[in-house]
């Protein structure tokens, strides 16, 4: 089958060769059902997240040995089920995510980690979903318990979890007001219907949401969507009014902010970490309930994701390169069957 392996760390950026830290082949062979309940599925797309680029960088929290196959989030078609599998037959359509392995051909799962994709769903829309809409429902809905009224402002918002905390944000009713950088990002989240959108690379974000507040005799902020880090956050913070939620997802600036504990306490703010793939190991029901319901919102046209570029496995160096030089407004995805890296909504 094909598979993109990580034999070493480093670039994932640099072209695929056999010196290069992840390598192409289109003979590896497809993983055997490991137990009654498990089923295998014929990967139709995956996503490439921000975390598998760290991951062969080797920055990531987790450092599987090497080699491995990356990939997380997927969706496909059942190509064989063991023998005490009753949820699922052959030739359902499936969705899930794996700490590892997505990026092939075929995949192996338990019965109890898929999830049935509803009718109407695309399987390419449906395999963007898990990881970035998930990280995105369980801060917002789970965590923060945005609701109707709130003031929710969303840094990153252009990117892969940026995009899905805004939709979410309107589902949940909340005033969204969303950061990004550059004309055509800024044009693409009002397509949304984001209440403000403020590009960093004109004037001050401190001003331009200040003069929104105002205009809608708002008091602050209610909640931080923060996956972005360093002095944007640190900025943002001059935006919370008493009692606001901060959601830390990540640090796609490189810098880790720090949270002053003083201020947090006078103005009493609640600091929310969120690693999303770590309620697999603690809090399973939870991500189970949560896929429940964005597929629900999916099949409902509530949510739709935003597919940025696709490519072809062989061509997943320049799908990282795209993350990496911030082309990407939404997802970056891989689908079977493409064999053209496409740059589309650029």
């Amino acid at each position: 089958m094909e598979a993109l392996l990580c034999k070493k760390i480093g670039d994932p950026t640099v072209p695929i060769s056999e010196s290069s830290p992840i390598t192409f082949s289109a003979s590896h062979p497809i993983p055997p059902l490991t137990s009654p309940t498990s089923i295998r599925i014929r990967v139709k797309a995956t996503s490439l997240n921000y975390a598998n680029y760290l991951q062969i960088l080797g920055k990531y929290q987790e450092k599987p040995p090497l080699p491995f196959i990356p990939g997380s989030d997927y969706s496909g078609v059942v190509e064989a089920i063991g023998s005490q599998v009753y949820k699922f037959k052959i030739g359902d359509r499936v969705c899930s995510f794996a700490a590892l392995g997505s990026f092939a051909r075929f995949i192996v799962a338990d019965e109890k980690d898929l999830f049935l994709v509803p009718d109407g769903c695309d399987l390419v829309d449906t395999a963007a979903l898990p990881v970035a809409f998930g990280t995105s429902h369980v801060a917002l809905v789970h965590r923060a318990q945005l609701s109707s009224g709130q003031v929710l402002l969303v840094l990153g918002a252009a990117g892969g979890v940026g995009v899905s905390a805004v939709q979410i944000g309107k589902v949940c009713g909340a005033t969204v007001i969303a950061v990004a950088r550059g004309d055509e990002k800024v044009k693409f989240l009002k397509s949304l219907g984001v209440d403000r959108v403020v590009d960093i690379n004109k004037g001050s974000i401190i001003e331009s949401v200040r003069e929104f507040l105002k205009s809608r005799n708002l008091k602050g902020v209610d909640v931080l969507y923060d996956p972005v880090g360093g002095k944007l956050m640190k900025e943002s913070m001059k935006l919370l009014k008493w009692g606001a939620k901060i959601l830390v997802i990540g640090f796609a600036s490189g810098e880790i902010p720090v949270i002053p504990a003083n201020i947090a306490l006078v103005k009493n703010w609640t600091i929310h970490g969120l690693y999303w793939g770590s309620y697999k190991i603690h809090q399973p029901g939870v991500l189970e309930d949560s896929m429940e319901e964005l597929l629900s919102w999916l099949a409902r046209g509530l949510i739709t994701p935003h597919i940025s570029h696709t490519c072809a496995l062989s061509e997943a160096n320049l799908a990282f390169s795209a993350i990496k030089e911030r082309k990407v407004i939404g997802k970056v995805m891989i689908a079977f069957g493409d064999n053209k890296f496409v740059r589309s909504n650029l």
